[in-house]
């Protein structure tokens, strides 16, 4: 404030200069030179206190944040800062610590049970398969043939005929009857049919 009352004596000395030299000064152009001066000097004192108005707001818009900006660095410390830093550092440990515990328990477990079925696999596999006792076909039934498969995988196809066994189709292509037999699992050779195509092994 004493800035603005110094600017506002200066405006009223600039007045009564400006009304002494014009009752001393006898010409007129001067007096309004003179006048023209002091009202642009005028204008500027009152834009010169008007710019100290603004300041003397901002200024005291400042302290106030600078006020408030005081009694927040009260509530928090660097001591409370890194205090509060450790709790989370310690919490963060204790997690990765406990899940950590967990994982190796859970595969534990699971090697524990793997451990189980591989020696029960093997305990199976040691084990002598049980001996099959082969059942005496019962009356009527015809024993189930068993065919080889050591004949020759090249001949050809051959159409039963009226008349035709297993041995005289052997005689016409120049095959082996067994062979006959085995490439088309005939069980029974006296059952063949007419029309029936079969492979003739290495018949011609």
């Amino acid at each position: 404030m004493p800035g603005r009352y110094a600017l506002r004596r200066l405006t009223l000395a600039c007045a009564a200069l400006a009304s002494a030299f014009a009752g001393s000064l006898p010409a007129q152009t001067e007096i309004a030179d003179l006048h023209e001066d002091v009202r642009g000097l005028t204008q500027r004192v009152g834009e010169l206190t008007l710019r100290v108005e603004q300041l003397e707001h901002e200024n005291a818009g400042l302290r106030a944040k600078v006020g408030s900006l005081d009694g927040a660095r009260d509530f928090v410390t660097a001591a409370q800062l890194n205090g509060a830093v450790a709790d989370l550092n310690a919490s963060i440990k204790s997690a990765v610590g406990s899940s950590r515990t967990e994982i190796l328990q859970q595969v534990a477990t699971q090697m524990e049970n793997l451990a189980k079925q591989t020696n029960a696999a093997l305990d199976s596999i040691a084990k002598p398969a049980p001996a099959v006792q082969a059942r005496p076909p019962a009356q009527g039934e015809v024993p189930k043939a068993s065919f080889g498969t050591s004949y020759p995988k090249e001949g050809m196809s051959y159409t039963v005929q009226k008349g035709d066994s297993v041995g005289l189709i052997a005689k016409k292509t120049g095959a082996k009857a067994q062979d006959i037999i085995d490439a088309n699992k005939i069980a029974d050779p006296s059952r063949i049919q007419v029309g029936q195509v079969i492979f003739i092994p290495g018949g011609k």
